[in-house]
């Protein structure tokens, strides 16, 4: 499962800009959307935005790349020179993106949050207001509660001052930076855009930094967060870290009398995955037992290991925004839910394949997980980020 070298097309596309850029946006132009969305997300990272520059119709196709491949191509880029890319993004890709890199440990990580706030405020006012919009307005108010101190004017207070240093946009709020020196550009440039076309936001932001409590914003932040991940396949971590329950020995190789194990509903992915694993000369049972199923089971059976390898990602507290934690996380699904489906097969004499139509997957990497927890255990955290 690992990423593809360079495709042929996109090296010859590649190759062809560096004589023809014309050419190469052509020849480019003529593979169908889905076509261009694949040849990008089967591109190396390092080489994603170079290809995208071709494109004659970004906007058509970025927007079609999945939530995490497009999270991986912008921090691939650098942030600070992908506002290009980020100003094609749909809301929904950017919220996932935000979601994704913008944690550690289950709480906001304001320097990430500011990172991509600059790369917003680079890629236009347009695409900063539909961004702003779009995210949720505990994590602006958490944003701006690191970078800010905010006063507001009282009414009917002639003699009123406002504090020595700080910033108005407009006569009312009052702003003073809580680091001196703090490069404030972004964060007034964003306050601007709201103010001239969306005050109720612009003023709904600033009483919350005035008013709103910390603990609160973060504790509506990750329930807004969590709901969204589960929809990509991503679990809260209490119920990813499920798969490494004890089992007693005597509840290890039981199999249902049912072959009710690959009823398996399809859900939208956020990463790239191009084609079922067949990998019939794989190191892992799991990957020839599923070469062994038919076609319509192997499609539910790669469903359910892409549904196992994000809990191992959550419950691991793998940076989900890293590009490398989608191998790293279905290699450990192979490995213990074949150490599973060994065990259970040889149990019970059934055929790998039959064992995989009868016992759920996260069942047999749990059962792989009990049989040498010391590999398998995960590392201590509260929760993954």
């Amino acid at each position: 499962m690992l990423r593809p070298l360079l495709p042929p097309q996109a090296r010859r596309v590649l190759d062809l800009a560096r004589r023809d850029r014309a050419a190469a946006t052509r020849a480019l132009a003529e593979l169908s959307l889905d076509a261009q969305v694949a040849l990008v997300c089967e591109t190396p990272l390092a080489r994603r935005a170079e290809l995208l520059a071709l494109a004659s119709e970004p906007e058509a196709v970025i927007p079609r790349l999945p939530e995490a491949e497009l999270c991986f191509t912008l921090k691939a880029a650098g942030l600070a020179d992908s506002a290009w890319i980020l100003a094609q993004a749909s809301p929904e890709q950017l919220v996932a993106c935000v979601d994704l890199d913008a944690w550690r440990a289950g709480r906001p990580d304001r320097a990430a949050l500011g990172a991509w706030l600059e790369a917003l405020a680079e890629a236009g006012d347009e695409a900063l207001l539909l961004g702003v919009r779009a995210l949720d307005p505990e994590l602006l108010v958490l944003l701006l509660r690191s970078r800010l101190e905010v006063e507001m004017r009282p009414s009917g207070d002639d003699g009123w001052q406002p504090p020595e240093g700080a910033h108005t946009l407009e006569g009312q709020f009052y702003l003073l930076p809580l680091q001196p020196g703090d490069d404030l550009a972004a964060v007034l440039r964003m306050l601007q855009v709201l103010l001239t076309q969306d005050y109720w936001t612009y003023f709904r932001l600033l009483q919350g930094v005035i008013h709103e409590l910390e603990l609160d914003c973060e504790e509506f932040a990750l329930r807004w967060r969590s709901g969204r991940l589960e929809d990509l396949g991503f679990p809260p971590w209490e119920e990813a870290l499920a798969i490494y329950g004890t089992l007693r020995p005597a509840e290890r190789a039981q199999v249902p009398e049912e072959a009710r194990a690959l009823e398996v509903e399809p859900w939208r992915l956020p990463v790239w995955i191009p084609q079922l694993p067949l990998e019939t000369g794989s190191p892992h049972s799991v990957f020839r037992a599923i070469a062994a199923l038919s076609e319509e089971e192997r499609r539910a059976a790669f469903y359910a290991l892409v549904g196992l390898a994000n809990k191992v990602a959550v419950a691991d507290g793998f940076e989900l925004s890293d590009a490398e934690s989608s191998p790293r996380a279905i290699e450990k699904a192979a490995r213990f839910a074949s150490l599973g489906l060994d065990f259970v097969a040889g149990e019970r004499g059934l055929a790998p394949a039959e064992v995989m139509r009868r016992v759920p997957l996260q069942r047999l990497f749990s059962v792989g997980a009990n049989l040498d927890p010391a590999a398998a255990k995960p590392p201590l955290r509260e929760a993954a980020g």
